[in-house]
């Protein structure tokens, strides 16, 4: 009888896989909500394609491809910055 193992690595990746920052939407399974790069043993890559996937997310963030982060992580609970009354002497 075969035991029920999973794999620890992703079958849909295989080990030659090259990650282009050109395809934001693969790219994009790999992100956060918060914009976190997602670590290897959630992802279930391999470490070469963990770095090839980081360096693809960097470059594409860069490009303006990929979001840096939501805009509800990015100002949660901050204050305003200018104060909604006038400025009086």
């Amino acid at each position: 009888m075969k035991k029920n193992i999973r794999s620890k690595y992703r079958p849909e990746f295989p080990g030659e896989y090259h990650f282009d920052y050109k395809d934001p939407q693969t790219l994009s399974r790999f992100i956060s909500e918060g914009g976190k790069i997602t670590p290897s043993r959630i992802s279930k890559l391999s470490l070469a394609q963990q770095k090839s996937a980081a360096a693809a997310v960097k470059k594409a963030r860069n490009l303006a491809m990929l979001p840096l982060g939501t805009t509800a992580y990015d100002f949660f609970e901050r204050p305003e910055p200018l104060s909604p009354k006038p400025f009086s002497i």
